[in-house]
């Protein structure tokens, strides 16, 4: 299995993320990683899944997403050729013992405190998985009270855009 990131343009309407997790979900696929959002065109969004999955089997899934009305556009994204990010929020123990030595792994992972409290800091992290998952290791010991973690966010490098290919027609 490979893991496999694809960007799905798509009409912002009711109803269709679930239509396409559940293509997904009848093939039996489980989506590691599921963002969705507004793009810089009105009435548009983008969505990003994340999937481990062999390349016959996506290649199915992506013709059936590609019947669905209200789907626009689908691009695999490969990891070389795009910027992949994901953010994440944690709550972290800090009381006066330790709070230096979580703003040190704070500062070296060039990470943000975004709320503080007499015995806790929420951080805020960016970065590619490797980043963020190494930042939860450094982290753990100190206490971990609550987590949020967004999925992949994910564009391809360069100025082309795949908005701008359909607005084109």
């Amino acid at each position: 299995m490979t893991t496999h990131v694809l960007s799905l343009l798509v009409e912002d309407k009711p109803g269709l993320l679930t239509r396409v997790a559940g293509l997904f979900a009848r093939r039996g696929f489980n989506i590691e990683s599921l963002a969705v959002g507004v793009t810089e065109v009105p009435g548009l969004s983008r969505i990003t899944v994340v999937v481990d999955v062999e390349a016959l089997p996506l290649e199915q899934v992506t013709k059936q997403l590609n019947k669905l009305v209200n789907v626009i556009k689908i691009v695999e994204l490969e990891q070389s050729a795009s910027v992949q990010r994901e953010h994440m929020l944690v709550k972290v123990r800090a009381d006066n013992t330790t709070r230096s030595n979580v703003l040190e792994v704070v500062n070296l992972f060039r990470a943000n405190v975004v709320d503080y409290a007499p015995d806790a800091l929420v951080i805020e992290v960016t970065g590619d998985k490797g980043k963020v998952d190494a930042f939860l290791k450094a982290i753990e010991p100190f206490g971990i009270r609550e987590l949020a973690q967004s999925g992949l966010l994910a564009l391809g490098r360069g100025s082309k855009s795949i908005t701008e290919r359909v607005l084109r027609g």
